[in-house]
């Protein structure tokens, strides 16, 4: 049944199991519960944990736990993809895939009147049988979902993919800019993969975009409005837009006084912070050429990295004679830091990131002059908007086989550092226009509010 324009809506959330999509669905939950809205979140006990101080309106956002079974190849206890190495992650979404039963009794209690998914392929047909409209909802840059994940690819059904197949964007797609290169191209062939049960990558994302009602782009038409028309066009279907959706900034947690005393011990704009997110794990011996092309840049730094294969600790894996040499101006760490509060930090003058799709905002509105390690298809994608498209960032050069030496990545770093560097003044400044651009309330709250009409326009419609 339809509701009036100054109604207020019950919506279910059902995320991909990885904290990185879980955490910005969050943030548009509590965009929607302030303005009224009542919000039930499906997710596992163990994220929960992690998330719940971002729940800014828990008498209207309700935690709706989760248990993920197990299933065959499954470590047992995994809960979500920050729990395994990326290639197990098809066995966390077969897992996922038999939580129908207890999604079943929530929607039959709760009667939400919409479901945002992630890419839930069974979600919108599954959905139907209660009346509940289904809105496919991505984490994702729209480069990442234009690229390759559109119906106008024509991708062989009756053969298996090749790296031929993929090594060019499909007809119509709108820019020659942010773009895979042709050595790049192969990474794609993960869409071919199976995950889950019975389907590919490349099935399962077609399926829940061309099944759902609509579909939403964590993005903005400043920033992507051409990729976004085209995938509207590619699935004839509304793409809603909800902005970025940036949390606030977070006045009560302080930066821990490890870090805010060791950074406080560096001049305004000098340190270097590197991290890669919290899943992608690097080999021994690029991360030992990551770290010495730190040393190289002679500048202070702060890295954070998981320990590389087959490492226990960072410590370990450290080159010979590292931490003497760098002892006073460099820190290695395995742990997990409060990234927005480093980047906030005035002795933080540059980030070096694999550019997630979530560390690009939050770059974006920081300070600090950006430098890109991408590491997977998506993340290059994303680096190619920032560095190419938009002249924001500076991208690290790197071998054909992915590779990028020590020398490449303190050349990149010491090109937005240097004072005098025009490379660095040029990004810095379009740096700046952005950031005051994605600042304003009322550009982000412009966002939600048109997407909450999007909703009452979809609810009304046939």
């Amino acid at each position: 049944m339809a509701v009036s324009s100054n109604s207020k809506f019950h919506i279910a959330m059902f995320p991909w199991l990885a904290i990185g999509h879980m955490t910005p669905l969050l943030h548009l939950a509590n965009e929607l519960a302030k303005r009224g809205h009542t919000i039930t979140y499906f997710l596992p006990k163990k994220a929960q944990l992690q998330l719940q101080h971002l729940n800014l309106y828990p008498n209207l956002i309700t935690f709706h736990t989760l248990t993920i079974p197990h299933v065959d190849g499954l470590p047992p206890g995994t809960e979500t993809a920050s729990d395994i190495p990326i290639h197990l992650c098809t066995f966390l979404t077969e897992a996922s895939d038999l939580t129908q039963d207890q999604v079943e009794l929530a929607f039959i209690a709760k009667k939400p009147n919409f479901v945002i998914h992630d890419n839930v392929h069974w979600m919108p047909q599954f959905v139907k049988q209660f009346g509940i409209k289904s809105i496919c909802y991505h984490a994702v840059s729209a480069a990442s979902v234009a690229i390759v994940f559109v119906p106008g690819f024509n991708l062989p059904k009756d053969r298996p993919i090749t790296k031929e197949d993929l090594s060019q964007p499909p007809p119509g797609y709108p820019s020659s800019k942010v773009v895979l290169l042709e050595h790049e191209s192969p990474a794609l062939m993960m869409i071919s993969q199976p995950l889950g049960k019975n389907m590919t990558f490349y099935e399962r994302m077609i399926k829940a975009k061309k099944e759902s009602d609509a579909i939403a782009m964590r993005t903005c038409q400043e920033f992507e409005g051409k990729l976004c028309e085209y995938i509207a066009t590619q699935y004839q279907k509304p793409v809603f837009l909800t902005g970025p959706v940036l949390p606030g900034e977070d006045t009560k947690t302080p930066l821990e006084d490890r870090w805010a005393n060791w950074l406080g011990g560096f001049n305004p704009g000098s340190v270097v912070f590197c991290a890669f997110g919290s899943q992608f794990i690097l080999e021994k011996d690029q991360f030992q050429e990551l770290v010495l092309g730190f040393e190289l840049t002679g500048l202070p730094f702060l890295i954070v990295l998981k320990p590389p294969t087959g490492c226990a600790t960072i410590e370990e894996a450290l080159p010979e004679g590292f931490e003497e040499r760098v002892k006073g101006r460099g820190v290695v760490y395995g742990g997990w830091v409060k990234q927005p509060l480093i980047l906030k930090h005035p002795s933080v003058g540059c980030f070096v990131s694999h550019c997630g799709f979530g560390s690009m905002w939050e770059s974006l509105m920081s300070d600090c002059q950006i430098v890109l390690v991408p590491l997977l298809w998506d993340q290059i994608l994303n680096t190619r908007q920032l560095a190419e498209e938009l002249e924001i960032a500076v991208e690290v050069e790197r071998e054909k086989n992915g590779w990028f030496p020590k020398e490449s990545l303190c050349k990149a770093i010491k090109s937005v550092m240097d004072t005098d560097s025009e490379v660095g003044m040029k990004v810095k400044n379009n740096h700046t226009k952005w950031k005051e651009i994605l600042g304003k309330p009322e550009f982000l709250n412009g966002y939600v509010d048109r997407f909450v009409q999007n909703l009452h326009e979809l609810d009304g419609a046939k």
